[in-house]
């Protein structure tokens, strides 16, 4: 059973799930990575998730690892500051959350297990601090294609709302009504089944444990300025600099990151596998255990042999 704890981080509360391994259960065949610690593992959610997100891997890691799962600054359980005061929501500001995690907390280097915007995260931290990540596992990773680079190369005719769209996106009272209608049980639903191939994963506790941190002071700011965040780096700005071990997997029928346009990813010399995983969605994670839970375990074992 993990254990809910948290850190303080530029003043910041940060709230993260940890758990260790049974000494007597751990698999003989892992190699501990610093004396008789077992290989640390972080968890990073994507957007609009938490830590919570991982409750069903988090237990079968925690035979062999030393777990933890992170709510990045703004999501879950975590504070959530004002944008801007002092911290931004970005890219590098969450990888620097992470990387002063595995060296304040964890005090070793951590294989990194990310979803979706969670990945660019990960990646962040790597190419920023690669001594203190071991490897790094991405799960249907953001393609940012409203990112302002991205939106260059579309026609003009799909492009050209866009200076509209975030005239409207800076009109908070019109985006708290939007926030309030979206941030309903019925809503959530909705999206998370738009998002998953395997729709029976999609419960009533999920959407729950999902919507909770979305009543906290904050919580609207937050969304603001994600969605309105259309700069900082790319998943092909990242990926060559990688010079750890990367491992990634992505469901066939994500509608939200097409695996299509994230095959080339595997041509990256860092990328060891691209796994394509049948009739799953955004979150394989959740939508598939049983499938995900072993095949990281052993691709993170044979890293540690």
């Amino acid at each position: 059973m993990p254990i809910l704890s948290s850190w303080q981080w530029q003043g910041f509360t940060i709230s993260y799930q940890h758990a260790e391994p049974n000494q007597a259960d751990t698999k003989p065949n892992l190699t501990k990575s610093d004396g008789n610690e077992p290989p640390a593992v972080v968890m990073i959610h994507g957007f609009g998730a938490s830590s919570i997100h991982w409750r069903k891997n988090i237990p079968d890691f925690a035979a062999s690892y030393s777990v933890y799962a992170i709510d990045l600054l703004g999501y879950g359980k975590s504070a959530k500051p004002t944008p801007g005061e002092p911290l931004d929501y970005t890219f590098e500001t969450w990888g620097q959350q992470v990387l002063d995690f595995c060296q304040q907390v964890i005090g070793r280097p951590a294989f990194l297990i990310a979803n979706s915007i969670g990945c660019v995260v990960a990646m962040q931290t790597a190419v920023s601090a690669p001594e203190w990540v071991r490897g790094v596992v991405l799960l249907d990773c953001s393609l940012r294609l409203l990112h302002d680079r991205k939106r260059q190369t579309l026609p003009w005719y799909r492009n050209i709302s866009t200076p509209y769209i975030q005239k409207v996106l800076g009109y908070r009272p019109l985006i708290q009504l939007f926030f309030k209608q979206l941030a309903k049980p019925k809503s959530v639903k909705n999206i998370l089944r738009q998002a998953y191939g395997r729709k029976e994963e999609v419960t009533d506790e999920l959407v729950s444990l999902l919507l909770e941190p979305a009543f906290d002071p904050g919580a609207v700011d937050v969304f603001l300025a994600f969605i309105r965040y259309s700069q900082g780096p790319i998943p092909e700005d990242l990926l060559p600099q990688l010079t750890c071990p990367t491992l990634i997997l992505w469901g066939q029928v994500d509608p939200w990151e097409p695996v299509e346009l994230a095959r080339s990813f595997a041509d990256y010399p860092a990328v060891e596998a691209f796994i394509e995983l049948e009739g799953v969605g955004h979150c394989p994670q959740d939508e598939a255990p049983e499938v995900v839970n072993p095949t990281v375990m052993e691709w993170i074992a044979s890293k540690c042999s």
